[in-house]
């Protein structure tokens, strides 16, 4: 059995393990009932919304790059890395995809890696940021000023570490030049210095993804509605966010289960009911997995492949 099997199919055990655990504890015909008030159009159009969406974090991965690939392949790329995440590890597997595309665009993996790293770093912040907001507002009378002084602190540190890093590989391979990788090291030092000396760009990509990660909690609100989900919205910015991180760790497939089981969990605190939280998340799992379809679609199309890519990361 080869190495890269052997872990799909632990991922694939952890999300039949997590949908096991969801289907025991929680009564099936509520989350069917949940499901059964979802309708055609309101799941298309949240569709159509999420795909917007994407081209939105697209653009935003692009211009990280300096534009320097025609948007259009970047587009495909990105959407190449979501079909990825039908099958590889959580985010980071599409981000592989992603990023090994544009290198055999490029030819320049410090830039891709760097850019590929920054926009990861980003939306984490981005999503940590919004969490916060969301639980200073669900405090006792609410505390905007300590939502916005948490949220800044986040978001200044990351920005401090791109200022860092830099610096700090620099110094270190200088002074043991016989530690591994020492090439690589500087040369992403010098593709992380090139966005430090731009730090517009990286509070444009900041507020950016800030405002795509709304756009899909207020997407995810619109699903959950119908179900019955019916919790505030700063409970919401709290818990999504929190569960989209927990759902990248490589424990599943694209976070099946996991991040079903994650949002139930931190929304029943808030008056949620448990099995309409899952029929929600599920429904919001169909959509991702739509969006890998055609990600797969575009995919197969402009003759890309997901193996050439794949290896272009792990070389």
């Amino acid at each position: 059995m080869s190495r890269a099997l052997r872990k799909w199919l632990i991922r694939a055990a952890g999300s039949f393990g997590a949908l096991a655990l969801i289907f025991w504890f929680l009564p099936k015909e509520a989350i069917l009932e949940g499901f059964a008030r979802l309708t055609p159009g309101l799941f298309l159009g949240v569709f159509a919304a999420f795909l917007a969406a994407h081209v939105a974090a697209a653009c935003k991965w692009w211009l990280l790059m300096d534009r320097a690939l025609p948007f259009g392949q970047a587009l495909r790329a990105h959407f190449a890395g979501l079909a990825a995440n039908l099958a590889l590890p959580g985010a980071a597997g599409g981000d592989a995809v992603r990023a090994g595309l544009a290198h055999v665009a490029l030819k320049d993996g410090p830039k891709v890696a760097a850019a590929a790293v920054g926009d990861r770093l980003i939306d984490m912040v981005g999503l940590a940021g919004l969490s916060l907001l969301g639980l200073a507002f669900l405090a006792k009378g609410g505390n905007p000023a300590l939502a916005w002084t948490m949220a800044g602190v986040i978001i200044g540190g990351a920005i401090l570490a791109l200022f860092i890093f830099p610096a700090v590989a620099r110094g270190l391979w200088g002074r043991f030049p016989a530690l591994p990788a020492k090439g690589l090291a500087l040369r992403l030092a010098d593709a992380f210095g090139r966005l430090g000396r731009r730090p517009l760009l990286l509070l444009f990509a900041l507020l950016f993804s800030a405002a795509i990660q709304s756009l899909l909690i207020w997407l995810s609100v619109r699903l959950a509605l119908p179900v019955g989900v019916d919790v505030p919205l700063a409970a919401w910015f709290f818990a999504w966010p929190l569960a989209k991180i927990v759902s990248t760790l490589p424990i599943s497939l694209g976070g099946l289960g996991v991040r079903e089981s994650s949002l139930a969990a931190l929304l029943v605190p808030f008056g949620a009911s448990a099995p309409e939280v899952v029929a929600s998340g599920l429904a919001w799992q169909g959509i991702l997995y739509l969006t890998g379809i055609l990600g797969a679609l575009v995919l197969t199309f402009s003759g890309l492949r997901l193996t050439g890519a794949a290896k272009v990361i792990e070389d």
